[in-house]
Parts: C-alpha cells; structure tokens; sequence
C-alpha cells in the first residue's frame, strides 16, 4: 500500500457510480449518443470529495465478484433476486440497467489514465478489499459508500468513519461510533451483530424472523454482542421471551454461518498498488483520448484542476 502517509480515502466505486447513472439524467451523451451519465457524475463525486475532504490517498474500490461463492456456499439466498445470469466458470452477473454496462468499463478506463488506485480482488467484493485496506491502514480512514454494511468498520479510536451520501456527495451522513450509537444502539463492531439478527432484504439476508432492529439492539444492549444472546438462550434464567426463545433457537443454523457473510473480509491478498492522490494524469493521451471520444468535458476539467490544486 505505498504512497499512504496521511487521510486514505476508500470509493466504494459500484454504489457510487449506481447513485451517479440514477442522479444525473441519462440525456448527459456522449458525442455518438450514448449515455455517459454515471461516467461524469462519478467525475463530478469524486471532485467534491477530493475538494471538501483533502486525503492524501485515494483508492477506487471495485466488485471484482459482487456475489462470491464462498458467500452463497453459507447463505445461498445471499443477493439470489439480483442474479441476471448464472455462470459455472465465474461470476454470476448482476442486474444492471442496460445503458449503465456499457458506461463501466469507461469508468475504468478514465480512472485508470488518471493514475486513481483502481483494486478488485477475484472472489471478493469491493466490501472486502475496503475492509483489508481499512484494517492496514497508518492513519485516519474515510469510506465513501452508500451501502450501510460497511458501518462494521466505524473507529472513532483508529478515526475511521463512513462518509454515506444522502444527496449526491454534497451532503454526506459523516457516520461515527456517536452517530451509530445514537440511532443503532451499537458501535461499529456491534453493527454486524445486529445487521445479521435484522436481515436486509436488498442482500437476501433472512435475519432471525420477528427480531426487528429495535428488537435486535434491544437484546444487544442486554446481552453484549451475538455470543452473549445465543448463549443466554442456553440460561433458562435469561431474559428472553418464550417468543424470542423459539425464534433464535430456530435460528441457530442461520445465526452460525451468518457472522461470516456479513462480516467484511480483512485479509485479502491486495496487489502492490501506488494509492497517493494523483497530482497529474497517469496517461494523459489516452485520458485526452477518453476525454474527446465519451465527450467528458467540464466533469473531467474540474477534477484535473482539483487533483493539480
């Protein structure tokens, strides 16, 4: 991980180019015609970002497997409603709007000329690679996502926070252990404790049937954390209702496999990459290329004036 001395700033590149296609209208072309949409409003995020928050790094996380097997082997509903199409010998994939595909490999093309840190790991998603890059990092950490898994990760101690967009990426939810406590009850560590007793839906995670957040934090704050509650259940002497008893007993089965899907990974085997904020394009042909050929203009101008500032 060269080049990280101070602020590391992690993309969370497939939420926020999906929140770009969906933000910025779709009459946004290229020259030919086609949308270029989620390319220049992934340009015109990441401008703000650099600008409002200054890091000193900067690494565009990707899904090099968005669904990955050794996830589904423990929880084989894991994102099972977003499959498009299955594959023997590689990833499923994913249903993506059918003008968004064609603008992805745009988006790493011009990432890549521009000389951003760009990492996906074969059988991991971009969670994970952010998890292993979080958990090496020096100094302080802000990841950049729309995806609320990723609270797990929140450290006031190691000044690890979440950066969540609730309007384009001018107005971001700057989640801490305060915020998280506030409205989850939890800290970052207790947040995958009670993600996998809730379920999400948008991931095919079942959750413990009739534990509901308020449920889940609820039993949290009594019992500490997962191992708590599964072994007061072994304690007639417990607190729990005769309803929550036979839901979480039920249960067990989910709730012994579930802590490793939902947990994000923090030993992937990342490649040696230069994650410093470039200054100056990497390739400035083919950026210029890139630039004149998907018709980038003013999204592509302010950030080579923001990363030169």
């Amino acid at each position: 991980m060269r080049g990280v001395t101070g602020r590391l700033m992690l993309l969370d590149t497939a939420s926020l180019y999906f929140r770009a296609y969906f933000g910025v209208p779709d009459s946004v072309k290229a020259p030919d015609g086609t949308p270029v949409n989620a390319v220049r409003g992934l340009l015109d995020f990441i401008d703000r970002l650099v600008k409002d928050h200054h890091p000193d790094a900067l690494v565009a996380c990707m899904d090099a497997d968005w669904r990955p097997q050794w996830r589904v082997d423990l929880i084989p509903s894991y994102k099972a409603h977003r499959v498009a199409e299955e594959h023997e010998a590689g990833p499923d994939e994913e249903v993506v709007p059918d003008t968004l595909s064609p603008q992805v490999p745009v988006i790493e093309a011009v990432l890549d000329a521009l000389g951003i840190a760009r990492v996906g790991v074969a059988g991991y998603e971009a969670d994970d690679v952010i998890g292993t890059f979080t958990a090496r990092a020096k100094g302080p950490v802000d990841i950049v996502t729309g995806d609320r898994d990723l609270y797990q990760l929140v450290d006031d101690e190691r000044g690890i926070r979440v950066l969540y967009p609730l309007k384009g990426v001018g107005t971001l939810q700057h989640t801490d252990e305060a915020w998280l406590r506030e409205k989850y009850g939890v800290d970052g560590r207790g947040y995958v404790d009670l993600a996998l007793l809730r379920g999400d839906p948008s991931d095919g995670l079942p959750g413990v049937p009739g534990i509901g957040e308020k449920t889940a934090a609820k039993l949290l704050t009594e019992f500490g954390d997962l191992a708590g509650i599964m072994a007061a259940l072994d304690d007639p002497k417990a607190k729990l209702t005769p309803s929550q008893r036979k839901r979480l007993d039920e249960a067990r089965p989910y709730v012994a496999v579930a802590p490793t899907v939902v947990r994000v990974a923090d030993d992937v085997p990342l490649p040696d990459v230069d994650t410093a904020l470039p200054r100056t394009p990497r390739d400035e042909a083919a950026l210029q290329g890139l630039a004149e050929r998907w018709g980038l203009g003013g999204s592509l101008q302010r950030l080579l004036t923001t990363l030169a500032a």
